[in-house]
This record gives C-alpha cells, structure tokens and sequence, in this order.
C-alpha cells in the first residue's frame, strides 16, 4: 500500500501576531482540508515554514496534527534537515508522534555529493520504521537527487519508498521510475505538473494548492485514475492561472494570503519572510474573484 493515492496538502502553519503557533487556526484549516477531500496532510514542510521553527515547535506541530486528524488520512511529517543527526532526531520524534510517514528533503546550504546523499538518506532510514518520501526540490536546495542514485535508494532500502518531485525535469522523473521498475511512489512536487508526473506514474501531488482548493486539487488526480485522463486534464489547465499567481512570490506568502482573503486566518509569515508586493496581491486578489473564491 502506498502512503496515500492523490492530494496531499502541504499546509501552512498559522502564527499569531507575537509568532507563535496558532493552534486553534490549525485546527480549522486541518477540517477544511479534510471536508474538501485532501487524501493526506504534510506537516512541517516548506509551505508550514518548517525552516523557522524551533525543534519543540516542529515536534509539537506533528503531535497537534496527528491527534487532529485522528486517523482520518494519513498524516505525513517534514523531518529533513542540512544535519542528518538533527534529521535523525526530527524523524525519531516524528515517529513518537505518531505520524505515518516522513518526508525528507536533501541537505541544503552545505549540500553533499550523491555518494553523501546515500549516506544521509541511509542513515535517516535506519532511524525509524516509517515509510520515507524524499523531497527534491534543487532550486531550494541547489541538489539534485539523481536518477540512479534515487534508485539506488529505493531498491536497497526497504522504507524509502518515494520522492516528491520538484525537479521539473521529467527526463529524469522517467528515468527515476524505470530504473526502479515502476514501483516508486512518485509524487509531483509543482501544482502545474500535476497530470504530465502522473502520465509518467505517478500517484498523486503534495500541493500547495491544494490549501485554498482541495477538491479541485484532489479531483485532477482522482479523475485521472478513473480514466477520465481529458477531464483531469481540464481541471489542470483551467487552474494555471491561479497556480501561477500562488507562485508570483516564493511560497507560502501568496497561499498564505489567498487563505486569509477567503476568510481563512493563516496568521503571520515568520521572517524573513515578508508580506506580498502590493501590485502581486491585487493579481492574486483579482483572480480569487475571477475564479469564484471570494466574492
């Protein structure tokens, strides 16, 4: 069984004013995304700001989320790190917690050559049961998870299981799922990617958004695997626009304030992050109403 077959949000974390988690908000946005048929939540990844959390923070958020969602999806926890020790103890606390999966992303800022990739990833599996997902997303990271060595992965250790991937290179997104005989979970890590990651194999998206549209989100991947490839199709293109203006500035700042201007309290951006340009929230703003989200 894989760790889940669709959409899997990537859901922001609400700060209150003075920065702090605010977990009543959490509450909420993780009922919505359940009521509007996410098919798994991520936790603590780039779109929650996990790279401004304390550990107590991100320990606390996977604990808060996986006591919400009391089994209802799966919940799967970001416990990657530049450190593979402190991956180690993410991954570690993540499993107390009670997640049901990790996702992992590759060392950034002192970055590692494939063979330290191995290594990490190697080490970070031998630390915990949970099935693992890596997350490769070179311009954040400025490293690449190649091909072989991603297969490398998957075929000698039993619990990583998958990628996110946000690459955009789908030569090598192939090559991955040949090398690997098809059973790669593979996920596609842009929301513009959707349908042309699962035409190569793929069982779903972890989606930004997916914050403010989890049907939607959810049926381009569904409607896909019922066959109606020209429906899902559909949906993927008339969602660009909207994709695109959630991405005018670096996530999460826009999705954080498309959620508030549907009435939904995202709370603060944690700096250095900052809040929109006022000529790219009109844009956003404008097509929230095109689009039928705020009226």
């Amino acid at each position: 069984m894989p760790v889940f077959k669709g959409s899997g949000v990537a859901i922001v974390t609400p700060f209150k004013v003075d920065y702090s988690i605010d977990y009543d908000r959490l509450a909420d946005l993780v009922e919505f995304q359940i009521n509007g048929g996410s098919d798994a939540i991520i936790i603590c990844g780039t779109t929650g700001e996990a790279s401004t959390l304390t550990h107590e923070e991100h320990i606390e958020a996977i604990r808060f989320t996986v006591s919400r969602v009391a089994g209802r999806v799966p919940v799967i926890a970001g416990s990657g790190s530049n450190c593979t020790d402190t991956a180690i103890y993410l991954s570690e606390e993540a499993e107390k917690a009670g997640a049901d999966a990790l996702m992992v992303v590759t060392p950034y800022y002192n970055k590692a050559t494939q063979r330290g990739l191995i290594t990490h990833f190697r080490a970070i599996a031998s630390s915990t049961k949970l099935p693992i997902i890596l997350y490769n997303v070179p311009v954040r990271t400025n490293l690449n998870i190649q091909a072989e060595t991603f297969a490398a992965l998957v075929n000698d250790v039993p619990n990583i299981v998958g990628v996110k991937e946000a690459s955009g290179n789908f030569t090598q997104i192939a090559m991955m799922m040949h090398l690997t005989d098809g059973k790669a979970e593979l996920y596609s890590g842009n929301d513009d990617h959707i349908v042309p990651v699962l035409s190569l194999g793929g069982i779903g998206v972890i989606s930004v958004l997916a914050n403010i549209a989890p049907r939607k989100t959810h049926d381009i991947c569904h409607q896909y695997f019922s066959g109606d490839f020209g429906g899902s199709l559909r949906l993927q293109l008339e969602s660009m626009p909207l994709i695109d203006a959630l991405f005018c500035e670096v996530n999460p700042i826009p999705i954080k304030r498309a959620l508030r201007l549907m009435g939904k309290d995202s709370g603060v951006l944690r700096r250095p992050l900052t809040e929109m340009e006022p000529a790219n929230a009109a844009k956003l703003e404008k097509i929230l109403y095109d689009m039928g989200f705020i009226n």
